[in-house]
């Protein structure tokens, strides 16, 4: 009797076998004359060479289609197990509005007017900066861009930054290994990850340096090509850090920069880099400039009330 074994990697294995194997169940019915046993992360298949083949090319297909769209039930499984093409079973995003199938098949949206716009603008541009106060779906649509990038295989990594400017860029005094100094800093980034690609494979990710997450101060020295970069937070750069970062940028690469210049943490007298690059890029061709506001809010709807009532009493220039 032949035998093959396929190992589940950057995959959750319980929820790909369902709620009490209830996924391999269904595949037993469908391959009645394959004995199939799912342990841990592999699946033991034995029976006839030319069934493990088709049962081989099946499962690949499932594997695929839960890598992007991070769900399977009984009608994905049974369209994947009946088609002839991918394109006869995939989920159709036809209306272009969803960026990501998220963890548990959560839908990522462009959500207003403005971000179906910085969509649009990531498109046609390889750099984009997105400017406009806090819960305006910056950085989180970025990510969703990043990751569909990622997903299209169009980059081959994702790199995300910020100046670690209430740390002061140096983090000695801070307790624990890098990534745990880092990690408190970076959480806003791990966030909106976590909602748009399972834990075991980010974590993967993470580990083999597909996604890498670091402070500005690491980007000094490297070219960053075949990449989706985004540097968030960028009104706390400095003029010097905001030249190096724009000029790290390498072939088939997309930058996307993303700031609120009312929320400045420099030192006074210190010139904001973004400031300063939105004027000195905004006639450059290819370099794309969008201004979100309290209208593409999508956090609790006092946000909106919140930032207009501070709007009344600062004065910013």
């Amino acid at each position: 009797m032949n035998e093959i074994v396929i190992e589940l990697s950057e995959i959750n294995p319980r929820e790909f076998f369902g709620q009490n194997n209830e996924n391999i169940e269904l595949l037993k019915k469908y391959f009645p004359k394959l004995k199939i046993v799912a342990r841990g992360n592999k699946i033991k298949v034995f029976g006839d060479e030319e069934m493990l083949e088709e049962f081989d090319e099946r499962i690949t297909m499932l594997m695929e289609h839960f890598g992007k769209y991070n769900k399977l039930d009984e009608n994905v499984i049974e369209r994947v197990l009946t088609s002839d093409k991918s394109s006869d079973y995939q989920t159709s995003d036809e209306s272009g509005e969803v960026l990501v199938h998220g963890v548990g098949g959560r839908l990522v949206k462009a959500q207003t007017a403005n971000q179906r716009k910085l969509v649009e603008l990531m498109r046609k541009n390889d750099m984009v900066f997105a400017i406009g106060p806090a819960g305006t779906g910056k950085t989180y649509t970025g990510v969703a861009l990043a990751v569909k990038a990622l997903k299209d295989k169009q980059v081959r990594r994702i790199i995300l930054t910020r100046p670690a400017v209430e740390a002061g860029e140096n983090l000695g005094f801070l307790p624990g290994d890098l990534k745990e100094k880092l990690d408190p800093y970076m959480q806003p980034l791990y966030d909106a990850l976590r909602d748009m690609i399972p834990q075991e494979r980010l974590d993967s990710f993470i580990e083999k340096g597909v996604i890498q997450i670091a402070p500005l101060a690491f980007m000094r020295g490297r070219t960053l090509d075949n990449a989706f970069v985004i540097l968030d937070e960028a009104q706390n750069t400095t003029h010097a850090q905001m030249k190096m970062f724009l000029t790290r940028m390498g072939k088939s690469a997309k930058f996307m920069i993303t700031g609120d210049p009312g929320q400045i943490d420099l030192p006074r007298r210190v010139i904001s880099g973004l400031k300063e690059a939105l004027l000195v890029l905004k006639e450059v061709k290819g370099v794309g400039i969008i201004y979100l506001d309290d209208k593409d809010v999508i956090r609790h709807r006092l946000v909106k009330k919140i930032i207009s009532a501070y709007k009344e009493i600062e004065h910013t220039d």
